[in-house]
């Protein structure tokens, strides 16, 4: 089978992040069955290697500019470094070194607060100019029904080379990885070919619960913005063929938006199958430690200029190590994560608290540690972060929101993680760690037992193959 994913997050190294991961591990899997033509965009930290590497992955490469990145100096006539055909085209990297993490939440960057529009009057006093911004970004969303961040990130290079060749017939499937690449899919290809969204997560129900729990940064804008995106989730919805998420919570939030009472008088409006395929883990990226170092050390991982993970950062840094420190002097936290915010930066200069950023491997950091704590109060879908300090055998201490999705044990099963959503709960469920080896080795080895059973990436790639079957 000839399958097009398409992927507006340049899916290598498989390490930069969520989104990163769950594609590249999935294109993996399918280029061993089948021809996989994957489109991308060049974000400005993407090398020439990089690009090298992840064509070795599939059939046919096209990598595009991303949009709102200035034009470069040509490398060739034209503009353009031209490869053989299969090879697709690839652009002069861009002169920017670093860039945050290409997709956070929603309504992070991706509400109203994204960047989609040019600056306005300079002369404008800055507050001013602000305010103009939120309410330009609001009315396009409100007028155009597509959120800000998937109208930033959009190709027309790579929309005419998708169209292309699904009008040449040069592929029987395709795949969006990640909801924001459903603007590239046009309605009418689901009546020719399977359209497949791995959407990750609802931004509707995410935009819900952040209101639901006060975790939002703009309560006024997000209840302006849920109409809106609940419009748009049910409308991209009725496109494809199938759509993919990474938990249980995630597909009955969209069967209750898509659902006959949610769209009333749309009799005729097509609701496609929901599929839960979980996220997984690379056992040699991740391995099973060899020593426990025992302590009074504590872990948190993700890309720190990630809104949940920013919130999970600061709750933990401020609401639980204190009173932690409390009972044990020496407790520490290391905060390890691309990007770091200054919020969390600032978390560095606190007693035991240290930031350490990007790192080459997550797992020689979760080896070193006590305890990984995964505090989330905000964000649906399976977390990365938690399947991969279980694979490393790091004992987890993790809220609801840290391990939706995953069966974590409790009566005759046997337990996997601690779970904990209220400060003190944190406090005891870490207290009973520090305090118990045999607790720790109990749950080290469960863990890595359910991730080695149920969350390899050839587990889920086969999951995700099975789609493309029916």
């Amino acid at each position: 089978m000839q399958i097009l994913m398409l992927s507006s997050t340049f899916p290598y190294p498989p390490s930069r992040g969520g989104t990163q991961v769950r594609t590249f591990n999935l294109l993996q899997y399918l280029s061993r069955r089948h021809d996989v033509i994957l489109g991308t965009v060049r974000s400005p930290d993407v090398t020439d290697s990089q690009i090298d590497a992840l064509r070795q992955q599939v059939k046919e490469l096209a990598v595009f500019p991303h949009p709102q990145t200035p034009p470069q100096p040509p490398l060739a006539k034209g503009g353009l470094r031209l490869h053989q055909e299969t090879e697709g085209v690839l652009f002069p990297p861009p002169n920017q070194e670093t860039e945050e993490e290409f997709f956070p939440p929603p309504l992070n960057k991706g509400g109203t607060e994204g960047g989609f529009f040019p600056p306005l009057n300079q002369g404008i006093d800055r507050k001013m100019n602000e305010i103009l911004g939120k309410l330009h970004r609001f009315s396009q969303f409100l007028w155009s029904g597509t959120p800000p961040n998937v109208l930033s990130s959009y190709s027309q290079a790579m929309q005419n080379w998708a169209d292309e060749l699904v009008a040449a017939g040069k592929c029987d499937a395709v795949t969006c990885e990640h909801s924001v690449n459903e603007i590239y899919v046009r309605p009418e290809w689901r009546q020719k070919l399977l359209t497949v969204a791995n959407i990750h997560s609802s931004v509707w129900g995410t935009c819900r619960e952040m209101l639901a729990t006060g975790t939002s940064q703009n309560p006024l804008r997000d209840r302006l913005n849920l109409p809106l995106l609940a419009r748009y989730e049910t409308r991209y919805c009725a496109k494809f063929s199938r759509i993919v998420a990474t938990t249980s919570t995630d597909r009955e939030q969209l069967l209750e938006l898509l659902s006959p009472r949610g769209l009333t008088g749309k009799a005729d409006f097509f609701v496609p199958p929901i599929d839960v395929i979980p996220n997984g883990v690379d056992l040699a990226e991740f391995p099973y430690r060899s020593i426990d170092p025992g302590g009074h050390t504590l872990i948190f991982a993700g890309a720190m200029n990630n809104l949940p993970n920013i919130d999970a950062a600061r709750f933990l840094s401020l609401q639980i190590l204190p009173k932690l420190q409390q009972r044990y002097r020496d407790a520490t936290l290391t905060l390890v994560g691309a990007s770091p915010v200054p919020e969390v930066l600032a978390l560095g200069k606190l007693p035991g608290i240290q930031v350490v950023g990007r790192v080459q491997r997550v797992a020689e950091y979760l080896h070193q540690a006590a305890v990984c704590v995964v505090p989330m109060r905000i964000g649906f879908g399976i977390k990365n972060k938690t399947l991969e300090a279980m694979a490393a055998g790091t004992p987890v201490v993790a809220s609801d929101r840290g391990l939706e999705g995953l069966a974590v044990g409790g009566g005759p099963e046997p337990i996997r993680a601690l779970r904990a959503n209220e400060v003190q709960e944190y406090v005891e469920a870490i207290t009973s760690l520090f305090e118990n080896h045999q607790l720790r080795l109990s749950l080290s080895l469960n863990a890595r037992s359910l991730v080695e059973s149920q969350y390899t990436w050839d587990i889920i790639g086969r999951q995700y193959d099975r789609l493309f079957q029916i």
